[in-house]
């Protein structure tokens, strides 16, 4: 197998880079629980280029509005088209917000609109096991943006693949935070990244 990079998406509007940490603490703990062979560090990677297609995995997140350009469009239905997954985490946990409402849009336009994942999924039990499906972020707990727990994340599915995994759930503000920071946590909070990156890497 060749060597994993972690790869975010870079797109022309929003703030694709809200979330700098996630990377490096993904990086960590797939390298602390898997067998996989990890690059140490992430690449950025603009969603209009040809090297984006390189990639098994892309990381999407952001705050703002999210419009994709034809160029961003064509390489995105290409990278799902050779088999790559985009994961889109919206880093507001707002189901009302603007990234919410714009991304989902994008997504339908360009590749299909979104259905419920359902929480037996293979992605639950890629790596880790998650009996009831994505795990509760700390946010949904404590009330902070739009009061709910999301109990599903969307994908668009090709066959029974994900080919986009769509979180409202907020995990780029689960984890970003520096690896070393791990310790002082009495749950890893990103083995659930651990299980999306091995999905992805396999399927």
């Amino acid at each position: 197998m060749t060597r994993f990079v972690f790869a975010t998406a870079q797109y022309e509007s929003g703030d694709w880079d809200s979330a700098p940490l996630v990377p490096a603490n993904v990086i960590d703990s797939l390298a602390r629980y898997t067998n996989l062979d990890v690059a140490p560090t992430g690449v950025v990677v603009p969603l209009s280029s040809e090297s984006a297609l390189g990639f098994p995995l892309l990381y999407l997140t952001g705050h703002l509005p999210v419009r994709f350009s034809e160029a961003e469009r064509g390489t995105l239905r290409r990278f799902v088209e050779r088999g790559g997954m985009l994961f889109v985490d919206d880093h507001n946990h707002d189901v009302d917000g603007t990234f919410h409402k714009t991304a989902t849009e994008e997504i339908a336009r360009t590749i299909a609109p979104l259905t419920p994942l359902p929480n037996d999924h293979a992605l639950y039990s890629a790596f880790f096991r998650f009996a009831d499906g994505p795990p509760t972020t700390s946010h949904e707990l404590n009330g902070w943006g739009d009061n709910l727990v999301h109990k599903q994340l969307q994908a668009v599915l090709r066959g029974d693949r994900i080919a986009v995994l769509y979180s409202s759930k907020d995990y780029s503000s689960e984890w970003n935070y520096h690896p070393e920071s791990k310790r002082f946590q009495s749950v890893d909070n990103t083995k659930f990244a651990v299980n999306i990156v091995v999905y992805a890497v396999t399927r």
